[in-house]
């Protein structure tokens, strides 16, 4: 299982989590996208990608849930934040708690200190995003926030999913992540900005795939949110938590599916917040699936 940060060369100085490391740049990297025969799999159960030394990306086989999420680990000075569980309860099909485990092992053998604590987040609440928080029920100095909108907005200090609310704000140490209220995929759906990076955490509201509405108008709401937020923030990428578009535009995977050879990248640009309001603009007030490059607006 690939976890080694390739960013240390020298252990003996390690990078400080000083100011900002922004950059717009593409990710870089070839995500693990199933196999023709789900059973001769060779994927590893999670792929690691480091992004900088205080930052991974992580996502899961798709032969072991075609749900396939990305989850996001960042590092602080005091704590460290996993953003989402997987889609997968067992341990033994999906380790969750020993991948971290050793991540976390492994960053704190370069930045030494006592006491260094997990933090347990969630972008909503639905299955393939919590499944594996049981796996860090016992884990000592680990807090697992319920995925709940009064628990989870209660406690990232978001008051409520007016336009004018303040974001909520959980402290790393050195690095602190912005939450915004942000239903209408799921009414406890949360988006996260990482000033480190200009990272949008989007979750299910926003990625290459089918943007599935369940409240038409809370989420026409959340964009207008988003457009106004990545106004006023230096927002560099937009990541949500699954890629189901293929790399024709406008043409997405079948549902379930467990290959995915022609996936185009996780990365968006801040600039797709303009375009859903765009087309949610096109359809006007009565929900109707509208498909653009990158993303299909899909109301359930």
């Amino acid at each position: 299982m690939p976890t080694a940060d390739p960013f240390t060369v020298d252990p003996s100085v390690p990078e400080p989590l000083v100011g900002q490391r922004h950059s717009a740049e593409p990710l870089g990297v070839r995500w693990i996208h199933g196999s023709p025969s789900a059973k001769h799999n060779t994927d590893p159960d999670l792929q690691v990608h480091w992004v900088d030394p205080h930052t991974a990306i992580l996502r899961q086989n798709k032969a072991i849930d075609y749900e396939a999420p990305f989850l996001f680990l960042l590092f602080g000075e005091a704590r460290a934040v996993l953003i989402d569980t997987g889609a997968t309860v067992d341990p033994d099909l999906l380790p969750l708690r020993r991948t971290v485990d050793e991540l976390i092992e492994g960053w704190l053998g370069r930045h030494p200190r006592p006491g260094y604590e997990l933090v347990v987040l969630h972008t909503h609440a639905h299955g393939d995003h919590v499944a594996g928080d049981a796996q860090f029920a016992d884990r000592p100095g680990t807090v697992v926030v319920p995925a709940d909108r009064t628990a989870a907005w209660s406690f990232l200090g978001i008051a409520d999913d007016d336009a004018a609310a303040e974001p909520g704000r959980v402290e790393l140490g050195g690095r602190a992540l912005l939450a915004i209220g942000a239903p209408g995929h799921e009414r406890s759906a949360v988006v996260f900005y990482d000033p480190w990076t200009g990272f949008l955490l989007t979750g299910d509201t926003v990625y290459r795939g089918r943007l599935y509405v369940d409240d038409w108008a809370a989420y026409s709401r959340t964009i207008d949110r988003l457009i106004a937020f990545a106004q006023e923030h230096p927002v560099t990428l937009v990541l949500g938590c699954h890629i189901e578009m293929t790399s024709e535009p406008g043409v997405d995977y079948p549902i379930r599916t467990t290959y995915q050879p022609d996936e185009p990248p996780l990365e968006l640009p801040p600039e797709v917040l303009g375009r859903i309001r765009s087309v949610l603009d096109a359809v006007g007030d009565a929900p109707a699936r509208r498909a653009d490059g990158d993303f299909i607006i899909w109301p359930e």
